[in-house]
């Protein structure tokens, strides 16, 4: 039986490409990955997946070389590195030639993320004043940028293209906070050798940069970066960043494009099912009603859409910037009950903030659930509060 090749790629190939294509894809697969991670986590599955996710990893019989050790290890201070080259990218593409190139551009955006780390991590400190979970304030500041441009996109009309563009350079300024956050308050004790290598490091890349050099070179240089970053005590993904912004700057579209797929589709989906493994405690209400739980999702449903309101509020009455185009404040309410998704960042933190596993745990299921209390607001708000708009 001869197969026909158009029919194969109009049935298979086709439709995955349209789906990985589909803004609203990531957002459907994070939720799937998030749910069997969950289910696996706490069925009869369970040791086996654990064992599975923190596996030894063999490492160079090299005993000056310090590598990660487990496949988690590897995900989180490997994988998420690419992650945060991709997010470096964007946000040197950003301001550039972007929505953050000029002030009047990047004023109102730049103001709505400040507010909206700031008035999270306050409410979270305040309810854990005097508590062993007061480390745990950078967990409310994050924005998931791939999910909540996820959600953005299921709600079409609801929310404009001046919007979109807004939330969408909101979360990279978020991010960049929250790169800033992990590499000053969430790393270990600096070991200044491997700090100085990486300075060298980092002007043989500026140079490369300034000369429009872009080869095998750097891919080695970013690959010992990261190396000398993983042993500093500095959070090895910092690195991505580092060396996404000394990426020449005619480089980036098409690296971004080459990135976004394998980001969006393996390396974020991959990190969900490692880190929201989460075996929910027999006591859930417990670990519900804990301080630590109710700052995180405070913070998240709460602290993230009040910050960005009211910094809007007070940049657009003080005449510093103005509202994005067919946008209402209506609309930028729904934009900040949008960001008070952190999922993978907020989870990302979690793992930083806390070194005891239970600890991590409760942090874990407090930001899926403000992650996902904010989803739900966020989607009720913009669907029947917010009028259709078509620009």
């Amino acid at each position: 039986m001869q197969h026909n090749p158009s029919f194969f790629r109009k049935i298979f190939i086709t439709p995955f490409l349209d789906f990985i294509h589909n803004s609203k894809a990531i957002g459907i697969i994070l939720l799937t990955c998030t749910a069997i991670s969950l289910l696996l986590a706490n069925t009869s599955f369970a040791s086996n997946y654990i064992t599975a996710i923190n596996i030894e990893i063999p490492s160079i019989p090299v005993d000056a070389i310090h590598l990660p050790h487990t496949l988690l290890h590897w995900i989180n201070d490997g994988l998420m590195a690419i992650f945060f080259f991709l997010a470096g990218m964007e946000i040197k593409r950003e301001v550039t030639k972007g929505e953050l190139s000029s002030f009047s551009q990047a004023i109102l955006p730049v103001v709505a993320a400040i507010g909206g780390m700031v008035v999270p991590a306050i409410i979270f400190f305040f309810i854990n004043k005097g508590t062993a979970f007061t480390n745990g304030w950078g967990i409310p500041m994050a924005t998931d940028i791939a999910f909540s441009l996820g959600i953005a996109a299921l709600l079409g009309s609801r929310v404009s293209l001046g919007l979109k563009i807004f939330l969408t350079a909101l979360a990279i300024i978020d991010d960049l906070g929250a790169i800033l956050a992990i590499a000053i308050f969430y790393s270990d004790s600096i070991h200044w050798i491997y700090l100085g290598v990486a300075a060298i490091i980092m002007l043989v890349l500026f140079l490369l940069m300034r000369f429009k050099i872009f080869n095998i070179v750097t891919l080695i240089l970013a690959i010992l970066l990261w190396y000398c970053f993983f042993n500093s005590g500095i959070h090895a993904t910092i690195a991505g960043v580092i060396v996404a912004l000394f990426i020449p700057t005619d480089k980036l579209a098409k690296l971004e494009h080459a990135l976004h797929t394998p980001v969006n589709f393996i390396i974020i989906p991959i990190f969900a099912l490692a880190n929201t493994a989460i075996l929910l405690p027999g006591d859930i209400a417990g670990a519900i009603s804990t301080t630590l739980n109710v700052g995180i999702v405070a913070g998240l449903v709460i602290g993230k859409p009040l910050g960005i309101f009211t910094a809007c509020f007070i940049t657009v009455k003080c005449k510093w910037g103005t509202l994005p185009a067919n946008t209402s404040w209506r609309h930028i309410i729904g934009a900040g009950l949008l960001a008070g998704i952190g999922f993978t960042m907020s989870i990302f933190i979690a793992t930083l903030a806390f070194k005891n596993a239970a600890t991590i745990d409760i942090a874990k299921i407090s930001a899926l659930l403000g992650s996902f209390l904010s989803i739900l607001f966020g989607i009720t708000w913009l669907r029947f509060f917010c009028k259709p708009l078509t620009a």
